[in-house]
C-alpha cells in the first residue's frame, strides 16, 4: 500500500496488518460507516465479569485486562478499533505527515469530557506527557518512546509535541513510523482532563473521560458500575443502560451465573466447562480466534536462569513441556500450541520460523539440555509457576509443571496468587528490582492492544518496554524492531520482524504456550452480543430491555 495520509476513518487500512506504507505518494481513505448496532437503544444495566484493576484507572498507568476493559469504555481516543481489528477515527478527524515523522493530528469540534469540560489538543498534549516523565513511574511510558525527547534516564519533556491551536497538535518522531496511526487506537494514548493534573491518584478513583460510559459506583474488589456519558459524541454510543462488571474470585461461579441467568456476558469460560459450554448455551456461545497469546516468564536475575546456563534451562523447561496433549486434555479444542510469539490472526503470522523447534515436545534433547546447564551450574530447588487463582489457571500450571517434572525429574510446584491484581502487583515490583514473593516463572500473556505483530514483540521483548516483566534486554532484537517498524511496505516489516523472533527463540525471554480462542457466552436477556478481534466484547452495542 501506498498511503501515508490518513483522515476520515481508516477505510483502506487492511484489518489486521501493520500498514506500513511506501515513502512516495499520499491519497485519502473513503469515509465508510463505523459498525452500529442493530438492536437499538435499550436501558437494561448489562452485567459482565471483569477483575479489580491493579491500579486506579490512568489510561497510562493501566496495563492489564481488568482496567483496560474498563478504561475502553470510559475513555474515547483519536482511533478507536471494530470488531474486526479495522481502525476508526473517533476524536481525531485527520492524522496526516508528509514523512511519517512529522504527524499532524486535527480533532473534531464539539467534543467534551463527561465533566462538560471541551476536549482540546492540549488535553492530548497534557496526557501523553505526564504519561513519559520518568518521575511519574507510568506502566505505559514505553508507548511515547518514539517521541522526539523521551528519556528512560531522566525526567525530560516531549519536546517532539507542540500545540499548534485548540483543535490541532503536531508529534515529532526520532524516525519514520509509517504505522503509527494505527497504534493510537491504544488506551494509553487517551486525553485527560484539565482537573486530572491536581490529583492524578484520586482522579484514577473517579476517573473522568470522553467514552460512551462513565464511572457511577467502584466498590473495591467487588464491582464497578458504568452508566452512559450522554455527552459522548462518537460511533460507539451506549446502546444500553450501562454496564455493571463483577470482580469475581472463580471463573466457575461467574460461568455458573450465567447459566442461573444472573450474568448477561461472560468473556472467560472456566476450564472445567470446555467441554459443555458450547451445548449448554448454544448459540449463545462464543467460541472464536483472538489475538491472544498465553506464556510464562522466567526472570534473568533468578539463580540458574541467567546467561548460557539460563538459556539451556530456559530450552529444556520448553522442550519438556507436551503443548499438544494439555490443550487437547485441559482446553477442549479452545487452545492451539503456539508456534511463534504472535498470534495466527494478525497479518504476517508464521509457523515457519527458524528455531521454533524449541516448542515442540522432546524428551531425550531436553534432557540433555538440562544437563549440559548443570556442568555450568547443578541445579536446586523447585522450580515455579506462579498464577492468579482467580483467572482459572491452576489446571493448565498443573499439567505444564507435571510435564516438566516427569521429564527433567526436578521438583515443580504451583504458586498461586488469589487475585490477579495481587500477581501483578509482585510481577512489577520484581520487575523495579524490589521486595517480591515470586520465588520464579509466572504465567504472562498478551491481548493485543492494536492488530499488528510489533505489538506483540515490542511491548514485551524491548529492552525497557512497559511489559517487559522479565526485564529482557537484546541490542540485536532491539534494531531489528526498529528496522522493521520504518519498513517501507507491509512484507518488509514483518520479514524483520520474523528475523526479531529467531532472537527470541534462542533466549526465550518467555516461554510460548499456546494461542487462545475467546471461549464464552451471553444470557437470554440481552442481543447483539459482538466479541472483537482481541477478545474483548463490544459491550457498548450490547442491548438489555
Amino acid at each position: 500500500m501506498k498511503i501515508r495520509r490518513y483522515a476520515g476513518l481508516f477505510a483502506t487500512l487492511a484489518a489486521g496488518a501493520l500498514v506500513l506504507s511506501a515513502c512516495s505518494g499520499s491519497t485519502t481513505p473513503t469515509e465508510t460507516t463505523a459498525v452500529e448496532t442493530t438492536g437499538g437503544t435499550s436501558t437494561g444495566i448489562v452485567t459482565a465479569n471483569g477483575s479489580e484493576p491493579q491500579n486506579p484507572l490512568v489510561p497510562t498507568n493501566t496495563n492489564e485486562t481488568g482496567g483496560g476493559k474498563i478504561l475502553d469504555l470510559v475513555f474515547a481516543g483519536l482511533v478507536y478499533y471494530g470488531a474486526d481489528g479495522a481502525p476508526h477515527n473517533e476524536i481525531a478527524d485527520s492524522i496526516t505527515s508528509d514523512d511519517n515523522i512529522t504527524w499532524t493530528i486535527k480533532i473534531k469540534d464539539g467534543w467534551t469530557f463527561s465533566d462538560g469540560t471541551p476536549v482540546k489538543a492540549k488535553n492530548f498534549v497534557d496526557a501523553w506527557q505526564y504519561g513519559a516523565l520518568l518521575s511519574n513511574a507510568q506502566l505505559n511510558s514505553y508507548f511515547f518512546e518514539d517521541i522526539e525527547g523521551f528519556s528512560y534516564d531522566a525526567d525530560s519533556p516531549l519536546t517532539g509535541l507542540t500545540v499548534v491551536d485548540d483543535s490541532t497538535f503536531t508529534i515529532k518522531l526520532t524516525k519514520p513510523l509509517a504505522d503509527y496511526p494505527l497504534r493510537l487506537g491504544y488506551s494509553a494514548y487517551a486525553a485527560l482532563p484539565d482537573s486530572a493534573f491536581t490529583d492524578m491518584a484520586a482522579f484514577g478513583e473517579n476517573p473522568i473521560g470522553a467514552g460512551p460510559y462513565k464511572v457511577e459506583t467502584w466498590n473495591h474488589n467487588v464491582d464497578i458500575t458504568l452508566v452512559p456519558n450522554d455527552t459522548y459524541k462518537g460511533d460507539r454510543k451506549a446502546a444500553n443502560g450501562g454496564v455493571k462488571f463483577t470482580f469475581y474470585s472463580s471463573q466457575d461461579t461467574a460461568y455458573n451465573d450465567l447459566l442461573a441467568g444472573n450474568l448477561d456476558v461472560l468473556d472467560a469460560v472456566p476450564d472445567s466447562a470446555y467441554s459443555t459450554f458450547e451445548t449448554e448455551l448454544g448459540d449463545r456461545a462464543v467460541n472464536q480466534p483472538a489475538a491472544i497469546f498465553q506464556s510464562f516468564t522466567i526472570p534473568e536475575g533468578l539463580k540458574h536462569w541467567g546467561g548460557e546456563e539460563g538459556q539451556l534451562r530456559r530450552a529444556a523447561v520448553s522442550m519438556a513441556i507436551d503443548r499438544p496433549a494439555i490443550t487437547k486434555a485441559i482446553f477442549e479444542g479452545t487452545r492451539t500450541p503456539a508456534s511463534d510469539f504472535t498470534s495466527p490472526v494478525i497479518a504476517g503470522w508464521s509457523d515457519k520460523i527458524d528455531g521454533s523447534d524449541v516448542l515442540t515436545y522432546n524428551a531425550d534433547e531436553a534432557k540433555k539440555l538440562w544437563a549440559q546447564a548443570d556442568a555450568i551450574s547443578p541445579w536446586d530447588g523447585t522450580f515455579t509457576i506462579a498464577y492468579n487463582s482467580d483467572g482459572g489457571h491452576q489446571t493448565w500450571v498443573d499439567a505444564v509443571l507435571n510435564s516438566v517434572k516427569n521429564t527433567l525429574g526436578i521438583e515443580t510446584s504451583g504458586q498461586p496468587y488469589a487475585a490477579f491484581k495481587d500477581l501483578r502487583t509482585d510481577v512489577v515490583a520484581a520487575k523495579r528490582g524490589e521486595a517480591s514473593g515470586l520465588t520464579g516463572g509466572f504465567r504472562t500473556g498478551w491481548q493485543a492492544d492494536y492488530p499488528g505483530l510489533f505489538n506483540f514483540l515490542g511491548p514485551l521483548y524491548a529492552t525497557n518496554a512497559s511489559s517487559n516483566d522479565g526485564n529482557y534486554s537484546n541490542p540485536d532484537f532491539d534494531a531489528l524492531l526498529s528496522k522493521g517498524s520504518q519498513a517501507a511496505s507491509v512484507d518488509d516489516a514483518n520479514k524483520a520482524f520474523q528475523d526479531a523472533q529467531v532472537i527470541l527463540f534462542k533466549d526465550l525471554p518467555a516461554i510460548p504456550l499456546w494461542y487462545s480462542n475467546v471461549t464464552g457466552g451471553y444470557g437470554e436477556a440481552v442481543g447483539n452480543v459482538e466479541f472483537g478481534w482481541n477478545s474483548v466484547p463490544l459491550y457498548w452495542a450490547v442491548t438489555k430491555a
